[in-house]
Order: structure tokens, then C-alpha cells, then sequence
């Protein structure tokens, strides 16, 4: 029986770093996979690929209708869907095989299979071939990630009605794709697809697109993405999907009740969340209590309710995003072996990866308002700022939400090209209690589009130099 003092179930962001962390901080650790490939939904079919994907098209859409105007004379573009996702497929393959170097070159054991809590100390793990093993072990840490989450009346077969792993394995452009949802993956998979020549429809249950994201952001995201060419059917919901005949056949009604309607789709993406994946883990006979969304209860040590038994990344509260699992990961490493770890739930950035990108990090306008906070606020569009005007990427704006009695920087919101890359800043400001003064008298290169994060915070003193 082989003994460690940590095993980690998953290897996805979460589990391979806080293995990782665990064995630089000296622990004899082992993971429990049950994929044939390391790096759990996000490097193998989540995050990666449809990076991927949305770089390559992206570059197809420039190629087809932006060369031109900067006198750039090329043939209109050919879609190679096959060898486009043939590139998509290096990038996995690339990301995996680093995380399997990572785990071996830090001596970190891998039992293949589907790990099963028995208790304090104690897992099995069953191989593909039904074969167990008992493995003991001081601590475990549960990082099992997430699933696709079903919807009512629609049958997935990830062929014409797909999750987001269908979606980005499409052997053919569909006509017509409807997209279900109108969070991060289906406004990201969306736009994948209608720049390589769907027709998109995406229908949201709310009355608005990106649930949580700050309001007036989300006004003008919406406005850039239909000027794209994709529909939005809003205060909407798709009862039954009838796949009988050649095309797809929605069922549509309005969200507040009301008389239905049919939409016909080649193709049809279930987007609408997320839950988590706890399937097999043996929760309830070990005595590992969930709340009433199914997520894995835990204490502010990542504990949960059984000694020795620990629990982070998607199967816990909080946003499901893979650098939040990270950062648990090696929090709950560092406590296990007796440090202090620690995450800074205010601070969490989050990313659309559209054109534009649509970014935040900290609190929305509307979470201040709830929560009777005095702010000030301070915008800056990327129409004033010069490299996006000579580069012709206007579209968008910096919002900066500051403290109306200390100026402390309370929340970032991005809409614009590369926000995924200059929330950052705005995020180690927030880490160390920046002040949107700070921010504002912090030399910025010349020029950038981060200058709009200065003009931003220079404009909730209400002297930004450029507007």
C-alpha cells in the first residue's frame, strides 16, 4: 500500500500546482487522473483550445476584411477547417506534455484512474480496467473541476446539439448556430464560429448578456458584438430541441411566459453554466458534506468536513475560473505543509476573450450601489487613446472605480482590445491598496493602450488630459 503525504485528485490548474507547490515545499505527493492527458477541461477542452480557435479565426476575419484598408493586398481568404483544428490540437498537445514534464521533473507520483474518498487518509483509485488500489496518505486535496451543465429538455450528443467540447470540434461551419447562454463561453465559441461564416443567435434566460459584469460595460460589449453580426434573443429560453429532421428545431419562449416560437439551427450550443464535477468521488459515503448547489463545503482553509480532507477549484464556492484554482491550489499546498496561505478573493481578474476583450477585476458599479459604498468614477474611451486610434481599434473603454472618501481602487472594468492583458494592472494596484491617484501619477509608455488606464484614473479626479 503506498503511503504519501499528499494526493491530489485532478491534475486540472488547481491540482497540478498545488501538487506541484506541495512537493517544492517538501511533501512526497501523487495525483489521481482518470484522462489519458494531463491538465484537466481547461488545457485539453476548455480554455487552450478555444484560445486557439478564437486567435486563429480572428486572424481569418483580419485577413478577409481589415488588410486591405492598411494596404495590405492579399487573395480572400480559404478556411482550412481541418488544418485549423489541427493547429488548435499543437497547442493542446504542447500544454499537456508540459505539465506531465512539470509533474515528473518535481518527483510527483501519477495513478491513473478515478479516485475515490474512503476517508480521513484513505483513497481508492480504479484504473480503466476495474482494477483498485487503496492509497494512504496524510492529507487529499479534491480538485475535480467542473462539467458541462444540462438543460431541461435538451439532449446533448456532441454532434448537432454540443457542449463547448463539441464546439470546438466542429467538422464543418454550421449555417446556423444557436448558441444557448449569453455568459463567457457561448459569447466566446459565438464568435469563433461567425467569423468563419455561421449565422449566430444566441438566446439568454436574463434580460442581459454576462450575468455579474458591470451594467454599462455590458450595454456597449453588446452593442460591438451585433454590429459583428451576432443575434441576441434576450429574456429568453429554449424548452426542447426536436433533432428528427435535417435541420434543428428550438422551441423558444419568452422567459416571463408567453406564446412560443421555432428557431431552425444547424447546430446548437448548450452554454449555460457549469456545475461541478463530484461524480465517483464517493462525497456521501465518506462524509464530505455539499451545499445545495452541489459544490464541496469548505472552511476559509479549503477543510472540509472531514479531518485531512481538503477541496478547491470549481467543486468549491466562488467564480469557476482556472486561475482562481491556481491561486487555492497553492494556498491549500502552502497550509498543508504548514505556511501561511492565502487568496485575495477581492482581487480575481476576469477575462472574455472576444474582439474586443471584456475584462474586470474587483467590484461593479452595481455591487458598490447594493452595497451602499460611496465611489467615484473615473472612464477613459479608447477612441482618445492614440495607439488605438492609429491602429484603428477604437472600440471600447477604461472604467476606474474609486473610494469616495479614500481614493483606494475599488474595481477595473476593461472593454477593449488586450484587456485580458491590462486588467493586470489594475489588479497589483488593487493587491497593494493602490489609490486611483497612484494609478494616475504611475508613468505609462507612449504609445499604449494602458494610457487609458491612467486617463481613466486621472478622470475620477475629473482631470484626464486627452478628453
Amino acid at each position: 500500500m503506498a503511503t504519501y503525504d499528499l494526493v491530489v485528485i485532478g491534475t486540472g490548474p488547481g491540482g497540478y500546482v498545488c501538487a506541484i507547490r506541495a512537493a517544492q515545499l517538501g511533501l512526497k505527493v501523487a495525483v489521481v487522473e482518470r484522462r489519458d492527458t494531463f491538465g484537466g477541461t481547461c488545457l485539453n477542452i476548455g480554455c487552450m483550445p478555444s484560445k486557439a480557435l478564437l486567435h486563429a479565426s480572428e486572424l481569418f476575419e483580419e485577413a478577409g476584411h481589415s488588410f486591405a484598408k492598411m494596404g495590405i493586398g492579399v487573395s480572400q481568404p480559404a478556411l482550412d477547417l481541418p488544418a485549423m483544428m489541427a493547429f488548435k490540437q499543437q497547442g493542446i498537445d504542447g500544454n499537456v506534455k508540459g505539465v506531465e514534464f512539470l509533474l515528473k521533473k518535481n518527483k510527483i507520483d501519477v495513478l491513473r484512474g478515478t479516485g475515490k474518498v474512503l476517508g480521513t487518509g484513505r483513497l481508492e483509485v480504479t484504473g480503466a480496467d476495474g482494477a483498485s488500489q487503496t492509497v494512504e496518505t496524510k492529507s487529499i486535496v479534491i480538485a475535480t473541476g467542473s462539467t458541462v451543465a444540462p438543460l431541461k429538455g435538451v439532449e446533448i450528443d456532441e454532434k448537432r446539439i454540443v457542449s463547448s467540447t463539441g464546439a470546438l470540434s466542429l467538422d464543418k461551419v454550421p449555417g446556423k448556430l444557436l448558441v444557448i447562454g449569453a455568459g463567457v463561453i457561448g459569447l466566446e465559441l459565438g464568435s469563433v464560429w461567425r467569423r468563419l461564416g455561421a449565422e449566430v443567435t444566441v438566446v439568454e434566460f436574463l434580460d442581459r448578456i454576462v450575468p455579474g459584469m458591470d451594467g454599462e460595460l455590458v450595454k456597449q460589449f453588446q452593442r460591438i458584438l451585433e454590429k459583428q453580426g451576432v443575434a441576441f434573443r434576450l429574456g429568453s429560453k429554449v424548452t426542447a430541441v426536436d433533432s428528427s429532421g435535417p435541420m434543428l428545431r428550438a422551441t423558444i419562449e419568452p422567459a416571463a411566459g408567453g406564446a412560443a416560437e421555432t428557431l431552425e439551427a444547424d447546430v446548437v450550443l448548450v452554454a449555460i453554466g457549469r456545475i461541478p464535477y463530484t461524480r465517483h468521488l464517493g462525497l456521501e459515503e465518506a462524509g464530505i458534506a455539499t451545499d445545495a448547489r452541489g459544490r464541496i463545503e469548505i472552511d476559509d482553509h479549503f477543510a472540509t468536513s472531514v479531518p485531512g480532507v481538503y477541496a478547491i477549484g470549481d467543486v468549491v464556492r466562488g467564480p469557476m475560473l482556472a486561475h482562481k484554482a491556481e491561486d487555492e491550489g497553492m494556498a491549500v499546498a502552502e497550509l498543508i505543509a504548514g505556511k501561511a496561505g492565502h487568496v485575495n478573493y477581492e482581487v480575481i481578474p476576469s477575462v472574455i476573450y472576444t474582439t474586443p476583450e471584456a475584462a474586470c477585476v474587483g467590484k461593479s458599479e452595481e455591487e458598490l450601489k447594493e452595497a451602499g459604498i460611496a465611489y467615484t468614477v473615473g472612464k477613459f474611451p479608447f477612441t482618445a487613446n492614440g495607439r488605438s486610434k492609429v491602429n484603428q481599434t477604437t472600440d471600447g473603454f477604461v472604467k476606474v472605480l474609486a473610494d469616495a472618501r479614500t481614493d483606494r481602487v475599488l474595481g477595473v472594468h476593461i472593454l477593449g482590445r488586450e484587456a485580458g492583458e491590462l486588467i493586470h494592472e489594475a489588479a497589483v494596484l488593487m493587491e497593494f491598496g493602490g489609490s486611483a491617484e497612484d494609478l494616475a501619477r504611475t508613468c505609462h509608455a507612449h504609445p499604449t493602450r494602458s494610457e487609458a488606464i491612467k486617463e481613466a484614473a486621472l478622470s475620477v479626479a475629473k482631470r484626464a488630459i486627452h478628453m
